[in-house]
């Protein structure tokens, strides 16, 4: 396993400091995936960037922000970029998981491809994805299908396999989950989604939503997975050390394991969790 010091050198740390409380332009447009109207929005870093992040919310998130990662990356010289799919918040059209992954891939190529990258200081030889929760998950995912992402990282990302499991036989989690998808349904929420398709979705692909199923495509690829001890929606213990375990297994050498005292939220470990993130990005 690849050794990884997730200490920041102190030339960066002073170049932080340097740049704290600078605001780099945030801008928000549109592109289209599968004849949809989709919104990207850009946290732009600094010219000639060591990479560009494409940063998947969790579920019903963003649309300008996730976890803070935007605001401090791109303080940090790192461009984010933001994807709200298919159906969430102001994009276009219906939620599903397989919309979900085409809207991952338009917007990956878009930032490989986008002929204003020079514009929005975005580096477009090297992309990281990357996501929380939901878009841990579909971050991972997506990576699985696509060779071209070399870098990925999971912050207490969901295996939509292991979900969808203990949704069939757990009755009290079965519960949780049908209150949470309700209130984040359109009209009350902000997703257009049909709960019972988005369920069945996932249970009849499992091969493609779970993780532990993908760990063999996944490893040649350089991967980060974050957890939190006092997360009790994505545990350590359940999800990420079984993935974790699956990736060593399939033979992947760079992987790290990160994890923190902290909930689902991380709101009390954030500043460590940003700088970690930064440091691993930038290595």
């Amino acid at each position: 396993m690849k050794t990884f010091n997730p200490k920041i050198p102190a030339v960066l740390v002073f170049a932080i400091l340097l740049l704290h409380g600078l605001s780099y332009a945030q801008s928000r447009l549109k592109i289209r995936s599968d004849g949809s109207d989709i919104i990207l929005t850009i946290w732009e870093g600094k010219p000639n960037s060591p990479a560009t992040l494409l940063l998947i919310p969790g579920w019903g998130g963003g649309p300008t922000e996730v976890l803070g990662l935007g605001k401090f990356l791109s303080q940090g010289g790192i461009p984010v970029v933001i994807l709200t799919p298919r159906g969430w918040h102001e994009s276009e059209g219906i939620s599903t998981f397989a919309n979900a992954l085409k809207d991952i891939e338009t917007a990956w190529n878009w930032i490989r491809k986008s002929d204003r990258s020079a514009e929005l200081n975005l580096n477009s030889t090297k992309t990281i994805l990357g996501g929380y929760s939901w878009g841990g998950g579909m971050s991972l995912a997506y990576a699985a299908r696509d060779t071209s992402v070399s870098k990925v990282f999971s912050i207490a990302g969901t295996d939509h396999g292991q979900f969808i499991r203990q949704y069939s036989t757990d009755q009290d989690f079965a519960a949780m989950v049908d209150k949470i998808l309700t209130s984040t349904a359109a009209p009350e929420g902000p997703i257009r989604t049909d709960i019972q398709f988005g369920l069945n979705e996932m249970r009849e692909n499992q091969h493609i939503y779970g993780l532990i199923e993908n760990t063999g495509k996944l490893y040649d690829r350089t991967v980060l997975l974050v957890g939190g001890w006092e997360d009790g929606n994505v545990t350590v213990d359940n999800t990420l050390l079984p993935l974790y375990r699956g990736l060593r297994k399939s033979g992947a050498e760079d992987v790290t394991f990160l994890t923190y005292h902290s909930d689902h939220s991380f709101r009390t470990v954030r500043d460590r969790l940003h700088k970690d993130l930064l440091s691993w990005i930038s290595n």
